[in-house]
């Protein structure tokens, strides 16, 4: 009981010590104070219900992305048939119904593009994605699966939530909230967030980038109207207006995607300085620019994005290099935003707000107030319980509690944890709980000096034994708050994360440090008794 080595001490102190000098950084910052440049400084993350903030709820079209399946199968099957040795013919193609069907020319090729066609249903996933019938002996109609769609959409959120983690990031801002719910829609929190609105431009855009070859034998007059020309499409002028017209037909297949990007910048036209975003390529995406440029030169190319023509200037001459400029109307905000969007990519489906809701930080200053009312309330009563009752160790306790607080909060500003309102309600449970070790080791001491054993042994069986319960009782609560951590989300979690942390800290401070600190008195007093 009594044998605590210097270096035993030495050490508890220094992680009891040091735990609790990570707490004050954020200390200084709830009460105001300027924490010095010059020292480390850990902080407690605030929660968007502490802080302030953003919350919006993203959702998905399933449609979107079956339409973009569709169009992207009929691309392969076309180069597929372009490319097979002899090539096989096709006409009368359609993407009508959600399916894509297209006419032989020769019924002798049926096999030969089945064999084609084979390989790429399945993807590159363990379900079938599509299946292939063929009517009327020479008509081959591909159809999506269910199994395939549900795949698709999946791979797709999972995709558009990770480029909406990288945007956000992108904007500085720190330990956000982004978690799917459900098969279409994403949760986005975004604590301390002083203009909401930049985060829902940024968002919205779905940063989808495409050159397309202007389709030259369209009719001004039809594609005003809104009558594409067979095998292209009409997509309007950002602004709506522009010299050659409000839309302009463009080639629907056969263009590049903005896919391959590995760099955006924005900067500035050094000609008319106007803003600008500069694009670079990686090598595959380089090697199709400059192809498309190259066979093209003379002729006009749109630059799209999110359904947008931001220009349609002519090819001068090859653009090799893997490098672009995007020019448009754009302010240095838009075009930094733009910038955003394509580094962190193209999100794989448009996504609409459909919830929105922002939380001034006063409300969240308001909740930090009560809280730390409750906090100090709560330890003022536990502590006035603790000593009335168990005299000096309830001092012992009441010091304990101290540094268990103090660890708790260091230990989260050293992992970056974000507090939230239900962490708060964490703490103050914490503070209850934590004293139930204290209460357990000093009745089993009473317990023993009734029985009528000497000090020394009552005071080291008192520990001994009762740290076996305590350490079961709080190996179940840690069970506990691993699975709400695993399986909650939001606020759940920060309960979960002070919790957890809360009950490892108390078990320290409660066990172990009361130990050395009773240790300590006893050899130094000898006391022939104690009031318990």
């Amino acid at each position: 009981m009594l044998d605590f080595p210097l270096w035993k001490k030495l050490s508890l102190w220094a992680v009891t010590l040091a735990a609790s000098l990570l707490a004050l950084p954020s200390l200084a910052n709830v009460a105001g104070l300027d924490w010095p440049a010059a020292l480390p400084n850990p902080q407690v993350n605030l929660g968007l219900d502490l802080a302030g903030g953003s919350h919006l709820l993203l959702e998905a079209k399933a449609g979107d992305v079956r339409a973009q399946r569709l169009e992207n199968m009929e691309e392969t099957v076309r180069q597929l048939m372009r490319n097979a040795n002899p090539r096989i013919r096709i006409g009368d193609v359609s993407t009508a119904d959600g399916s894509l069907s297209f006419m032989l020319e020769s019924a002798g090729d049926i096999d030969r593009a089945r064999g084609l066609i084979e390989p790429v249903m399945q993807g590159q996933t363990t379900v079938r994605e599509w299946e292939l019938n063929v009517v009327d002996g020479q008509r081959m109609v591909l159809s999506q699966t269910d199994a395939g769609i549900e795949q698709a959409i999946d791979d797709a959120m999972d995709s558009a939530t990770e480029v909406v983690r990288r945007r956000i990031d992108e904007l500085g801002t720190r330990e956000p909230t982004i978690i799917r719910q459900g098969n279409t829609r994403i949760v986005v929190q975004v604590p301390g967030l002083q203009d909401p609105d930049a985060l829902k431009d940024l968002l919205g855009q779905t940063a989808q980038l495409e050159f397309k070859l202007v389709d030259l034998n369209a009719l001004p007059s039809n594609v005003q109207a809104g009558i594409a020309p067979p095998g292209s499409e009409i997509f309007p002028f950002a602004g709506g207006t522009a010299e050659q017209g409000a839309a302009i037909a463009v080639r629907r297949l056969g263009g590049i995607r903005g896919d391959n990007l590995t760099g955006a910048q924005a900067g500035v036209d050094p000609q008319n300085n106007r803003s600008v975003v500069n694009i670079a390529f990686d090598a595959q995406g380089g090697a199709k620019f400059a192809k498309l440029t190259t066979e093209n030169v003379g002729k006009p190319f749109a630059i799209i994005l999110d359904g947008e023509v931001l220009s349609a200037p002519n090819i001068d001459e090859p653009i090799v290099g893997g490098r672009a400029q995007i020019s448009g109307s754009f302010t240095p905000e838009t075009a930094n935003n733009l910038a955003i969007s394509l580094r962190s990519g193209a999100l794989p489906v448009p996504l609409a707000i459909v919830e929105e809701r922002t939380v001034g930080p006063d409300l969240g200053a308001d909740s930090i107030r009560k809280g730390l009312l409750a906090m100090g309330i709560g330890s003022l009563a536990v502590i006035a319980l603790m000593v009335a009752t168990y005299g000096r160790f309830g001092i012992y306790a009441t010091v304990a509690l101290v540094f268990n607080v103090l660890m708790l909060l260091g230990l989260m500003a050293l992992g970056g944890f974000t507090l939230t309102l239900p962490g708060i309600a964490g703490f103050v449970i914490t503070i209850g709980a934590a004293v139930d070790a204290n209460v357990l080791i000093n009745e089993r001491i009473r317990e023993e000096r009734a029985r009528g054993r000497k000090v020394i042994a009552s005071v080291e069986t008192g520990y001994k034994e009762a740290s076996r319960a305590i350490w079961d009782a709080n190996l179940t609560n840690v069970i506990s708050g691993v699975a709400l951590f695993a399986f909650g989300s939001g606020p759940v979690k920060g309960f979960a994360v002070v919790l957890v942390i809360g009950i490892v800290t108390s078990v320290f401070t409660g066990v172990t440090l009361t130990r050395m600190f009773v240790a300590g008195w006893l050899r130094k007093a000898r006391p022939n008794d104690i009031t318990i």
